[in-house]
Protein backbone atom coordinates (compact mmCIF):
# COMPACT_ATOMS: atom_id res chain seq x y z
CA UNK A 1 0.00 0.00 0.00
CA UNK A 2 1.63 3.18 -1.22
CA UNK A 3 1.63 6.77 -0.05
CA UNK A 4 1.23 10.02 -1.96
CA UNK A 5 4.77 9.82 -3.36
CA UNK A 6 3.69 6.85 -5.49
CA UNK A 7 1.46 9.19 -7.51
CA UNK A 8 4.48 11.07 -8.87
CA UNK A 9 4.67 14.82 -9.49
CA UNK A 10 1.23 16.25 -8.75
CA UNK A 11 1.99 19.89 -9.59
CA UNK A 12 -0.94 21.24 -11.59
CA UNK A 13 -2.89 17.98 -11.12
CA UNK A 14 -6.37 17.85 -9.63
CA UNK A 15 -6.29 15.57 -6.59
CA UNK A 16 -9.51 14.37 -4.96
CA UNK A 17 -8.88 13.82 -1.24
CA UNK A 18 -11.41 11.83 0.78
CA UNK A 19 -11.08 13.36 4.24
CA UNK A 20 -12.99 12.77 7.47
CA UNK A 21 -14.53 16.11 8.44
CA UNK A 22 -17.45 14.60 10.35
CA UNK A 23 -17.08 16.97 13.30
CA UNK A 24 -19.61 17.43 16.10
CA UNK A 25 -21.65 20.63 15.77
CA UNK A 26 -23.74 22.67 18.15
CA UNK A 27 -25.87 24.40 15.55
CA UNK A 28 -23.17 25.80 13.29
CA UNK A 29 -20.41 25.80 15.93
CA UNK A 30 -17.76 23.07 15.85
CA UNK A 31 -17.40 21.62 19.34
CA UNK A 32 -14.37 19.38 18.62
CA UNK A 33 -12.11 20.10 15.65
CA UNK A 34 -9.86 17.07 16.15
CA UNK A 35 -10.77 15.50 12.82
CA UNK A 36 -10.14 18.77 10.99
CA UNK A 37 -6.71 19.12 12.55
CA UNK A 38 -5.90 15.51 11.70
CA UNK A 39 -6.85 16.09 8.05
CA UNK A 40 -4.67 19.17 7.54
CA UNK A 41 -1.18 17.62 7.09
CA UNK A 42 -2.12 15.63 3.98
CA UNK A 43 -3.96 18.56 2.39
CA UNK A 44 -1.00 20.87 3.11
CA UNK A 45 1.51 18.38 1.71
CA UNK A 46 -0.46 18.30 -1.54
CA UNK A 47 -0.93 22.06 -1.85
CA UNK A 48 2.73 22.68 -1.08
CA UNK A 49 3.54 20.30 -3.91
CA UNK A 50 1.45 22.40 -6.29
CA UNK A 51 -1.58 20.11 -6.50
CA UNK A 52 -5.09 21.44 -6.91
CA UNK A 53 -6.82 19.81 -3.95
CA UNK A 54 -10.51 18.89 -4.04
CA UNK A 55 -11.58 17.80 -0.55
CA UNK A 56 -14.66 15.62 -0.19
CA UNK A 57 -16.23 14.40 3.04
CA UNK A 58 -19.51 13.68 4.79
CA UNK A 59 -21.18 15.06 7.90
CA UNK A 60 -23.82 13.17 9.86
CA UNK A 61 -26.30 10.81 8.26
CA UNK A 62 -28.49 12.62 5.73
CA UNK A 63 -30.75 10.36 3.68
CA UNK A 64 -29.32 10.98 0.22
CA UNK A 65 -30.67 14.53 -0.15
CA UNK A 66 -29.54 17.98 1.03
CA UNK A 67 -30.34 18.96 4.64
CA UNK A 68 -29.16 22.29 6.02
CA UNK A 69 -28.21 20.82 9.40
CA UNK A 70 -25.74 18.48 7.71
CA UNK A 71 -24.09 21.04 5.44
CA UNK A 72 -20.29 21.20 5.51
CA UNK A 73 -20.43 24.99 5.23
CA UNK A 74 -19.62 25.49 8.97
CA UNK A 75 -16.34 23.61 8.39
CA UNK A 76 -15.00 26.02 5.76
CA UNK A 77 -13.87 28.80 8.08
CA UNK A 78 -12.03 26.58 10.54
CA UNK A 79 -10.41 24.51 7.78
CA UNK A 80 -9.21 27.74 6.15
CA UNK A 81 -7.70 28.87 9.45
CA UNK A 82 -5.90 25.57 9.98
CA UNK A 83 -4.55 25.50 6.43
CA UNK A 84 -3.58 29.15 6.45
CA UNK A 85 -5.33 29.78 3.14
CA UNK A 86 -8.83 30.35 1.81
CA UNK A 87 -10.89 27.26 1.06
CA UNK A 88 -13.49 27.60 -1.69
CA UNK A 89 -16.80 25.93 -0.88
CA UNK A 90 -18.83 24.21 -3.59
CA UNK A 91 -22.52 24.16 -2.71
CA UNK A 92 -23.02 20.75 -4.34
CA UNK A 93 -20.95 17.60 -4.76
CA UNK A 94 -20.64 17.04 -8.52
CA UNK A 95 -23.01 19.65 -9.97
CA UNK A 96 -22.54 23.09 -11.47
CA UNK A 97 -21.02 24.64 -8.35
CA UNK A 98 -18.44 21.88 -7.93
CA UNK A 99 -17.52 21.87 -11.61
CA UNK A 100 -17.13 25.67 -11.72
CA UNK A 101 -15.05 25.76 -8.52
CA UNK A 102 -12.71 23.05 -9.81
CA UNK A 103 -12.40 24.71 -13.23
CA UNK A 104 -11.32 27.97 -11.55
CA UNK A 105 -8.57 26.38 -9.42
CA UNK A 106 -4.92 27.39 -9.61
CA UNK A 107 -2.01 25.31 -8.35
CA UNK A 108 -2.11 25.03 -4.55
CA UNK A 109 -5.81 25.92 -4.26
CA UNK A 110 -8.29 24.00 -2.12
CA UNK A 111 -11.95 23.37 -2.87
CA UNK A 112 -14.30 21.67 -0.39
CA UNK A 113 -17.30 19.89 -1.89
CA UNK A 114 -20.66 19.82 -0.11
CA UNK A 115 -21.64 16.76 1.93
CA UNK A 116 -21.14 13.60 -0.14
CA UNK A 117 -24.12 11.93 1.48
CA UNK A 118 -26.45 14.49 -0.05
CA UNK A 119 -26.19 12.20 -3.09
CA UNK A 120 -27.84 8.75 -2.73
CA UNK A 121 -25.10 7.20 -4.83
CA UNK A 122 -22.52 7.73 -2.08
CA UNK A 123 -23.88 5.11 0.31
CA UNK A 124 -25.84 2.88 -2.09
CA UNK A 125 -25.41 -0.83 -1.43
CA UNK A 126 -24.37 -2.09 -4.86
CA UNK A 127 -21.54 -1.18 -7.22
CA UNK A 128 -24.10 -0.46 -9.94
CA UNK A 129 -26.04 2.02 -7.78
CA UNK A 130 -22.84 3.86 -6.84
CA UNK A 131 -21.39 3.89 -10.36
CA UNK A 132 -22.82 7.16 -11.71
CA UNK A 133 -21.85 9.15 -8.64
CA UNK A 134 -18.38 7.59 -8.56
CA UNK A 135 -17.94 8.43 -12.25
CA UNK A 136 -18.91 12.06 -11.62
CA UNK A 137 -16.54 12.39 -8.67
CA UNK A 138 -13.68 10.81 -10.59
CA UNK A 139 -14.30 13.15 -13.52
CA UNK A 140 -13.37 16.10 -11.28
CA UNK A 141 -9.83 14.84 -10.67
CA UNK A 142 -6.66 13.28 -12.03
CA UNK A 143 -5.75 11.30 -8.90
CA UNK A 144 -7.29 10.16 -5.64
CA UNK A 145 -5.96 10.16 -2.07
CA UNK A 146 -7.72 8.26 0.70
CA UNK A 147 -7.25 10.15 3.97
CA UNK A 148 -10.54 9.57 5.83
CA UNK A 149 -9.71 6.66 8.10
CA UNK A 150 -13.10 6.88 9.79
CA UNK A 151 -14.78 5.57 6.61
CA UNK A 152 -12.29 3.08 5.12
CA UNK A 153 -14.35 0.20 6.48
CA UNK A 154 -17.26 1.29 4.25
CA UNK A 155 -17.64 0.30 0.60
CA UNK A 156 -18.89 3.70 -0.54
CA UNK A 157 -18.50 5.69 -3.74
CA UNK A 158 -15.95 8.18 -2.44
CA UNK A 159 -14.10 5.55 -0.41
CA UNK A 160 -13.96 2.55 -2.71
CA UNK A 161 -15.36 3.11 -6.19
CA UNK A 162 -13.40 6.27 -7.04
CA UNK A 163 -10.19 4.35 -6.31
CA UNK A 164 -11.11 1.94 -9.12
CA UNK A 165 -11.30 4.84 -11.57
CA UNK A 166 -8.25 6.97 -10.70
CA UNK A 167 -4.61 6.43 -9.71
CA UNK A 168 -4.88 6.19 -5.92
CA UNK A 169 -2.84 6.19 -2.73
CA UNK A 170 -3.30 6.56 0.99
CA UNK A 171 -2.75 9.90 2.70
CA UNK A 172 -0.58 10.46 5.73
CA UNK A 173 -3.46 10.11 8.20
CA UNK A 174 -4.55 6.71 6.90
CA UNK A 175 -0.94 5.53 6.71
CA UNK A 176 -0.36 6.54 10.34
CA UNK A 177 -3.56 4.81 11.50
CA UNK A 178 -2.70 1.58 9.71
CA UNK A 179 0.82 1.67 11.11
CA UNK A 180 -0.46 1.96 14.67
CA UNK A 181 -3.05 -0.79 14.21
CA UNK A 182 -0.40 -3.13 12.86
CA UNK A 183 1.59 -2.57 16.03
CA UNK A 184 -1.52 -3.51 18.03
CA UNK A 185 -2.20 -6.70 16.10
CA UNK A 186 1.04 -8.16 14.78
CA UNK A 187 3.64 -8.04 17.56
CA UNK A 188 2.30 -5.96 20.47
CA UNK A 189 4.69 -5.34 23.32
CA UNK A 190 3.35 -6.99 26.47
CA UNK A 191 1.52 -6.73 28.77
CA UNK A 192 -1.15 -5.77 26.20
CA UNK A 193 -4.30 -4.29 27.78
CA UNK A 194 -7.53 -3.40 25.99
CA UNK A 195 -10.14 -1.14 27.59
CA UNK A 196 -13.61 -1.42 26.08
CA UNK A 197 -16.58 0.74 27.01
CA UNK A 198 -19.50 2.39 25.31
CA UNK A 199 -23.16 1.56 25.29
CA UNK A 200 -23.73 -1.76 23.54
CA UNK A 201 -21.81 -4.97 24.03
CA UNK A 202 -23.21 -6.29 20.73
CA UNK A 203 -21.13 -3.69 18.87
CA UNK A 204 -17.97 -5.12 20.41
CA UNK A 205 -18.66 -8.88 20.35
CA UNK A 206 -16.46 -9.60 17.34
CA UNK A 207 -13.54 -7.56 18.64
CA UNK A 208 -13.77 -9.21 22.06
CA UNK A 209 -13.83 -12.58 20.35
CA UNK A 210 -10.67 -11.79 18.39
CA UNK A 211 -8.82 -10.09 21.25
CA UNK A 212 -9.32 -13.02 23.61
CA UNK A 213 -6.53 -14.67 21.65
CA UNK A 214 -4.27 -11.62 21.51
CA UNK A 215 -4.61 -9.37 24.58
CA UNK A 216 -3.45 -10.13 28.10
CA UNK A 217 -6.20 -8.11 29.79
CA UNK A 218 -9.63 -6.82 28.82
CA UNK A 219 -11.02 -4.07 31.04
CA UNK A 220 -14.78 -3.65 30.58
CA UNK A 221 -16.71 -0.47 31.36
CA UNK A 222 -19.52 1.68 30.03
CA UNK A 223 -23.03 0.45 29.37
CA UNK A 224 -21.71 -2.88 28.11
CA UNK A 225 -20.41 -3.87 31.55
CA UNK A 226 -23.94 -4.58 32.81
CA UNK A 227 -24.42 -7.38 30.30
CA UNK A 228 -21.25 -8.97 31.68
CA UNK A 229 -22.56 -8.53 35.24
CA UNK A 230 -25.82 -10.16 34.18
CA UNK A 231 -23.80 -13.00 32.67
CA UNK A 232 -22.31 -13.53 36.14
CA UNK A 233 -25.82 -13.78 37.54
CA UNK A 234 -26.05 -10.31 39.10
CA UNK A 235 -29.05 -8.00 39.03
CA UNK A 236 -28.42 -4.74 37.18
CA UNK A 237 -31.50 -2.68 38.11
CA UNK A 238 -32.58 -0.38 35.28
CA UNK A 239 -29.07 -0.27 33.77
CA UNK A 240 -28.53 -0.65 30.05
CA UNK A 241 -28.72 -4.37 29.28
CA UNK A 242 -28.25 -6.26 26.04
CA UNK A 243 -30.16 -9.41 26.95
CA UNK A 244 -29.40 -11.04 23.62
CA UNK A 245 -25.67 -10.95 24.36
CA UNK A 246 -25.72 -12.46 27.86
CA UNK A 247 -24.88 -15.97 26.65
CA UNK A 248 -22.04 -14.67 24.51
CA UNK A 249 -20.62 -12.84 27.51
CA UNK A 250 -20.82 -16.03 29.59
CA UNK A 251 -18.84 -17.77 26.88
CA UNK A 252 -16.18 -15.05 26.83
CA UNK A 253 -15.78 -15.20 30.60
CA UNK A 254 -15.31 -18.98 30.39
CA UNK A 255 -12.84 -18.74 27.49
CA UNK A 256 -10.85 -16.05 29.24
CA UNK A 257 -10.58 -18.13 32.41
CA UNK A 258 -9.47 -21.18 30.42
CA UNK A 259 -6.88 -19.28 28.35
CA UNK A 260 -5.39 -17.10 31.07
CA UNK A 261 -6.73 -13.81 29.71
CA UNK A 262 -7.81 -11.46 32.50
CA UNK A 263 -11.25 -9.87 32.11
CA UNK A 264 -11.52 -6.98 34.56
CA UNK A 265 -15.02 -5.97 35.67
CA UNK A 266 -15.93 -3.31 38.23
CA UNK A 267 -16.39 -4.10 41.87
CA UNK A 268 -18.42 -0.94 42.50
CA UNK A 269 -20.71 1.20 40.36
CA UNK A 270 -22.04 4.75 40.58
CA UNK A 271 -25.80 4.63 40.06
CA UNK A 272 -28.48 7.20 39.41
CA UNK A 273 -32.26 7.02 39.53
CA UNK A 274 -32.42 8.48 36.04
CA UNK A 275 -30.09 9.50 33.21
CA UNK A 276 -29.47 13.05 34.41
CA UNK A 277 -26.67 15.09 35.93
CA UNK A 278 -29.09 16.15 38.68
CA UNK A 279 -30.31 12.70 39.63
CA UNK A 280 -29.88 11.17 43.07
CA UNK A 281 -26.71 9.05 43.03
CA UNK A 282 -25.32 6.19 45.07
CA UNK A 283 -22.10 4.19 44.92
CA UNK A 284 -22.90 0.51 45.41
CA UNK A 285 -21.19 -2.88 45.04
CA UNK A 286 -21.37 -4.09 41.44
CA UNK A 287 -23.34 -7.14 42.57
CA UNK A 288 -25.88 -5.08 44.53
CA UNK A 289 -27.34 -2.53 42.13
CA UNK A 290 -30.75 -1.42 43.45
CA UNK A 291 -33.75 -2.47 41.37
CA UNK A 292 -34.84 1.14 40.85
CA UNK A 293 -31.42 2.56 39.87
CA UNK A 294 -29.18 2.44 36.80
CA UNK A 295 -25.42 2.16 36.69
CA UNK A 296 -23.88 5.21 35.00
CA UNK A 297 -20.16 4.87 35.77
CA UNK A 298 -17.64 2.53 37.32
CA UNK A 299 -17.09 3.38 40.98
CA UNK A 300 -14.00 4.93 42.58
CA UNK A 301 -12.67 1.60 43.86
CA UNK A 302 -12.97 0.16 40.35
CA UNK A 303 -11.43 3.25 38.75
CA UNK A 304 -8.36 2.87 40.97
CA UNK A 305 -8.15 -0.85 40.19
CA UNK A 306 -8.45 -0.25 36.44
CA UNK A 307 -5.64 2.29 36.64
CA UNK A 308 -3.48 -0.25 38.48
CA UNK A 309 -4.09 -2.86 35.77
CA UNK A 310 -2.87 -0.36 33.16
CA UNK A 311 0.17 0.83 35.12
CA UNK A 312 2.58 -1.84 33.86
CA UNK A 313 1.05 -2.24 30.38
CA UNK A 314 3.36 -1.71 27.41
CA UNK A 315 0.53 -1.57 24.86
CA UNK A 316 -2.96 -0.18 25.54
CA UNK A 317 -5.94 0.20 23.20
CA UNK A 318 -8.98 2.06 24.52
CA UNK A 319 -12.35 2.31 22.82
CA UNK A 320 -15.41 3.63 24.63
CA UNK A 321 -15.91 5.69 27.82
CA UNK A 322 -16.36 4.07 31.22
CA UNK A 323 -19.59 5.94 31.96
CA UNK A 324 -21.79 8.87 31.03
CA UNK A 325 -18.76 11.18 31.02
CA UNK A 326 -20.79 14.11 29.63
CA UNK A 327 -22.30 14.50 33.11
CA UNK A 328 -19.90 15.44 35.92
CA UNK A 329 -21.18 12.91 38.49
CA UNK A 330 -20.38 10.07 36.07
CA UNK A 331 -17.09 11.23 34.54
CA UNK A 332 -14.70 9.86 37.17
CA UNK A 333 -14.15 6.42 35.66
CA UNK A 334 -13.38 7.75 32.20
CA UNK A 335 -11.05 10.39 33.64
CA UNK A 336 -9.19 7.77 35.69
CA UNK A 337 -8.64 5.58 32.62
CA UNK A 338 -7.50 8.57 30.58
CA UNK A 339 -5.00 9.56 33.28
CA UNK A 340 -3.75 5.96 33.45
CA UNK A 341 -3.08 6.05 29.70
CA UNK A 342 -1.27 9.39 30.05
CA UNK A 343 0.93 7.87 32.77
CA UNK A 344 1.55 4.74 30.69
CA UNK A 345 2.52 6.92 27.71
CA UNK A 346 5.00 8.82 29.87
CA UNK A 347 6.47 5.47 30.93
CA UNK A 348 7.08 4.50 27.30
CA UNK A 349 3.99 2.44 26.48
CA UNK A 350 2.15 2.62 23.16
CA UNK A 351 -1.30 4.00 24.02
CA UNK A 352 -4.05 4.26 21.43
CA UNK A 353 -7.35 6.05 22.02
CA UNK A 354 -9.72 4.43 19.54
CA UNK A 355 -11.68 7.31 18.11
CA UNK A 356 -15.29 8.37 18.50
CA UNK A 357 -16.58 8.99 22.02
CA UNK A 358 -13.22 8.13 23.58
CA UNK A 359 -11.45 10.90 21.68
CA UNK A 360 -14.21 13.38 22.52
CA UNK A 361 -14.08 12.33 26.17
CA UNK A 362 -10.36 12.90 26.68
CA UNK A 363 -10.58 16.36 25.15
CA UNK A 364 -13.71 17.30 27.10
CA UNK A 365 -12.04 16.16 30.31
CA UNK A 366 -9.08 18.46 29.72
CA UNK A 367 -6.46 16.14 28.26
CA UNK A 368 -4.34 17.09 25.24
CA UNK A 369 -3.91 14.83 22.21
CA UNK A 370 -0.14 14.93 22.71
CA UNK A 371 -0.45 13.18 26.07
CA UNK A 372 -1.37 9.92 24.32
CA UNK A 373 0.56 7.82 21.87
CA UNK A 374 -2.13 8.05 19.19
CA UNK A 375 -5.71 9.26 19.02
CA UNK A 376 -7.52 7.50 16.20
CA UNK A 377 -10.01 9.32 14.00
CA UNK A 378 -11.96 6.15 13.25
CA UNK A 379 -13.53 4.13 16.03
CA UNK A 380 -15.50 1.75 13.80
CA UNK A 381 -12.64 1.27 11.35
CA UNK A 382 -10.22 0.60 14.22
CA UNK A 383 -12.53 -2.02 15.71
CA UNK A 384 -13.04 -3.80 12.38
CA UNK A 385 -9.27 -3.92 11.86
CA UNK A 386 -8.87 -5.41 15.34
CA UNK A 387 -11.58 -7.94 14.45
CA UNK A 388 -9.32 -9.10 11.63
CA UNK A 389 -11.54 -7.78 8.84
CA UNK A 390 -10.24 -6.42 5.55
CA UNK A 391 -10.97 -2.71 5.18
CA UNK A 392 -12.26 -2.21 1.61
CA UNK A 393 -11.22 1.45 1.38
CA UNK A 394 -7.61 0.42 1.97
CA UNK A 395 -7.55 -2.88 0.09
CA UNK A 396 -8.63 -1.17 -3.17
CA UNK A 397 -5.89 1.50 -3.23
CA UNK A 398 -3.42 1.30 -6.08
CA UNK A 399 -5.52 -1.21 -8.02
CA UNK A 400 -6.82 1.11 -10.80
Amino acid sequence: MSGIASLGDLRGKRVLVRSDLNVPLDGTTITDDGRLRASVPTIKALTEGGARVIVCAHLGRPKGAPEDRYSLRPVVGRLSELLGQEVTFATDTVGESAQAAVAAMADGDVVLLENLRFNPGETAKTDEERADFADALAALADAYVSDGFGVVHRKQASVYDVATRLPSAMGGLVAAEVGVLRRLTEHPERPYAVVLGGAKVADKLAVIDNLLGKADRLLIGGGMLFTFLAAQGHEVGTSLLDAGSIEACKGYLERAAASGVEIVLPTDVICGREFSADTQTATVPADAIPADMMGLDIGPESAAHYASRLADARTVFWNGPMGAFEMAPFAGGTKAVAQALVDATAAGALTVVGGGDSAAAVRQLGFADEQFGHISTGGGASLEYLEGKELPGIAILGKA
